[in-house]
């Protein structure tokens, strides 16, 4: 197999922790973060559940020593706090010691600061510092900054898939030689904007989301951001460091189906999960685990299902889970969520449970693992589609 890129640090807050060892906690011990709505007004609010950090701007602002007078987007205030977090748990002092880059994924960026300032800033021209943050690209600049990086800085935005491809970027820009260490991850807040849009598309469960389940109703929302530090095999080996895992494969692929569906035999899938293996080397049987899209919509977890089931054929599918039962789907964030996830699921020889799962799905034999499970994991995939059939899977292995 391929040695792939080494991963040296990760930073994470979602609905079940403020940290990587809370959310490693709130896994193996089936502490949920899907709740009511409270940080948000909304007429949806008694409807439905979403994974909602439970820190108020005012508290993410004071734990960044923001000036009250900034524009950070609560985006871009949970994906700062993540970042800043994987980069302490790099060990990195000096951030701009070696080329260094950011690759921020996100759908949602200042969308927030947009529903609250929007209609006001007709009248108050003074309020157009809220309007500009409005874009994804102003996220990634606003971490950069906090960070003091002077390297390269984009955006990627793909939906649920935005932060597969940009760990997938990262990788590549380091294994090609273009830069030696990338932060790599996404973030997204709940938005009054999602909510509704997601409404609007009749895939929102009104109770606790149930992935790969025959009798799934749709998805919770969730907020999150989680970062991971890559970097060169010269770097480690330079200072020493200690590599927490590998990203060993990668690939994307887009079915060009709908623009808010998956194709229903997983074409894209299929491909995405084909083209990692291609790059790691590994064959299908050596993963260990799955981390499944999982978003327990109906056509999701058909379309993934299927493209499982093609690529395994006859041969059992690996134990999987969905962990957007903990979270909800975190959207742009969701991928680097679930690498943090995946990551710890190798270094604690863990199988996370796919919770309230009960009946298999009609139109194919696959049952998700349902309790912890210890065993041995060499290698995890990690798949992560989105909206417009672009669909990300990685791989993970251990270092």
């Amino acid at each position: 197999m391929a040695k792939g890129v080494a991963i040296t640090g990760m930073g994470i807050i979602s609905a079940i922790g403020n940290s990587v060892e809370e959310n490693y906690i709130s896994l193996i011990e089936n502490k949920i973060g899907v709740s009511r709505i409270q940080n948000i007004s909304t007429v949806h609010a008694d409807i439905i559940k979403v994974g909602e950090i439970k820190k108020t701007n005012d508290d993410l602002i004071s734990e960044l020593k923001l000036n009250e007078n900034n524009n950070f987007s609560r985006t871009a205030m949970i994906g700062t706090l993540a970042a800043k977090q994987a980069v302490e748990n790099a060990g990195i002092t000096s951030i701009n010691e070696f080329r260094t880059g950011l690759i921020s994924a996100t759908s949602v960026g200042g969308m927030d600061m947009t529903e609250k300032h929007y209609y006001d800033y007709f009248e108050k021209p003074e309020l157009v510092k809220y309007i500009t943050c409005h874009d994804g690209g102003d996220v990634a600049e606003k971490i950069a900054e906090e960070l003091g990086l002077k390297g390269m800085v984009t955006t990627i935005s793909t939906a649920c898939s935005s932060a597969a491809n940009s760990i997938m970027l990262g990788a590549r820009l380091i294994k090609t030689g273009k830069l030696d260490r990338v932060i790599v991850g996404g973030a997204d807040a709940l938005a009054k904007f999602t909510i509704n849009g997601f409404k609007t598309l009749m895939i929102l469960s009104d109770d606790y989301n149930k992935p790969f389940d025959n009798n799934r109703k749709g998805l919770n929302l969730g907020e999150a951001a989680a970062f991971l530090v890559l970097e060169s095999d010269e770097i480690v080996e330079k200072q020493n460091k200690k590599v927490l895992a590998r990203v060993s494969g990668y690939g994307n692929a887009n079915d060009a189906y709908h623009q808010t569906a998956s194709s229903e035999n997983g074409d894209g899938a299929f491909l995405a999960m084909q083209k990692a293996f291609e790059i790691s080397g590994l064959k299908p049987s050596q993963i260990d685990y799955i981390n499944v899209h999982g978003t327990a919509t109906p056509n999701n977890d058909l379309s993934e299902g299927r493209a499982l089931r093609r690529i395994y054929e006859d041969e059992k599918v690996p134990d999987f889970s969905s962990t957007k039962p903990f979270t909800g789907h975190t959207l742009a964030a969701a991928a680097a969520i679930e690498a943090v996830y995946s990551v710890l699921a190798i270094q604690n020889n863990v199988v996370y449970p796919n919770l309230n799962f009960e009946t298999q799905m009609e139109e194919f034999n696959l049952t998700p693992q349902t309790t912890l499970k210890n065993k041995n994991i060499e290698h995890v995939l990690s798949n992560s589609f989105g909206f417009g059939g672009n669909c990300s899977t990685l791989i993970f292995s251990k270092s």
